[in-house]
């Protein structure tokens, strides 16, 4: 049976292939320290919309872009210089004046220390504040880029909208107006509990949620909507989300065990219509250097691969070895090339020095 391509916007047609939008935070990273004893951190960009703008633009070699907002100050000027190293478009930043300590806009930060065995990776939130958000409706011209600069793709998420009342009402008028000038918008059920712990917890992200995948084309993840088969298979899950969901075009989702917070199983996920669901190959124990951002650099290669027309079982190869290789290194953000990317698809040996 032939696949239906999704109806994106032709390439011709549009400044950008991929916006996201979301925070862009400061990663500070302990490396094999601990956060509550270390003298030294490492600086990453990071943020669940943006490293997958950001690897659409630095792996697949997209056109992306990030609409985010960001202090003027040092703090804002070295997050916007992580960005552009990241080739990301960063026209749609909003830049808001700083009153001098941060009590009315700032950097959010995130200090992320890597598991090793038996213990876990651990993260710890400082984004009170934060310039993102406080985007407000209305403040971001959508029609101006939707419309007369062109978008094919647009992704958001659910950490971006639990970051407040006002980014959730941003995220409902960003979805409505991409598919005023059809864009096709997805959306990860990404799920963070502090974002949740005075705003009703699991339960609260779930009602959000179902809200906003009510309005959107392609879901990343699926056991965040409180489906009746939440515990079944990725199958009954999927099958549960499309029933709930009729107007999903693409679900894709990740299967995880950790054995160890080095040593996991991972596997990608692939609805995109009809009955088939395509499964990529079973990735049993795989190494893990940092776990942090395999989930955006799957949905990123699920992004290339139907953004290039790839067939569907060939995507979700894409996305799921993508996530894979993200985690063989330190931060949010992937480090890889398409070139390491299609060779990990060919299953060449890791141990070949090249």
């Amino acid at each position: 049976m032939s696949e239906t391509p999704l109806p994106f916007r032709p390439e011709a047609d549009c400044q950008w292939d991929i916006l996201a939008l979301g925070e862009v935070m400061l990663r500070l990273d302990p490396g094999e320290n601990r956060i509550r004893n270390t003298r030294n951190f490492q600086v990453w960009e990071g943020g669940g919309e943006y490293n997958l703008a950001r690897a659409a633009r630095k792996c697949f070699g997209l056109r992306a872009s990030i609409a985010t907002a960001l202090p003027r100050n040092d703090i804002g000027a070295l997050t916007e210089d992580l960005i552009l190293q990241g080739g990301v478009d960063t026209s749609n930043i909003i830049w808001r004046d700083f009153d001098g300590i941060g009590r009315n806009t700032r950097v959010g930060l995130n200090f992320v220390e890597r598991g090793f065995g038996i213990r876990p990776a651990l993260g710890v939130s400082d984004r009170g504040h934060s310039a993102a958000s406080q985007i407000q409706p209305g403040e971001i011209d959508w029609d101006q880029i939707f419309g007369q600069c062109g978008v094919r793709w647009f992704h958001t998420g659910g950490i971006f909208a639990a970051l407040s009342d006002n980014t959730t009402a941003v995220t409902l008028e960003a979805i409505e107006a991409a598919h005023r000038h059809g864009t096709l918008v997805s959306y990860d059920l990404n799920y963070r509990p502090s974002l949740w712990a005075e705003r009703g917890g699991s339960d609260g992200a779930r009602e959000l949620n179902r809200r906003i995948a009510a309005h959107v084309d392609i879901l990343f993840g699926a056991d965040g909507l409180g489906t009746p088969a939440v515990t079944g298979t990725p199958r009954d899950i999927i099958d549960s989300v499309r029933t709930d969901f009729p107007n999903l075009k693409v679900i894709a989702t990740t299967t995880r065990k950790a054995h160890t917070a080095n040593i996991n199983d991972w596997q990608g996920f692939l609805w995109a219509g009809g009955d088939r669901l395509h499964a990529s190959r079973a990735h049993d124990g795989l190494d893990i250097f940092d776990r942090v951002g395999g989930g955006d650099a799957f949905a990123s290669g699920i992004a290339y691969g139907l953004l290039t027309g790839k067939p569907h079982a060939t995507t979700v190869e894409y996305g799921t070895v993508h996530g894979a290789l993200a985690m063989t290194t330190p931060g949010d953000a992937s480090m890889a090339s398409l070139a390491e990317v299609e060779r990990a698809l060919d299953n060449q040996d890791a141990g070949v020095i090249r």
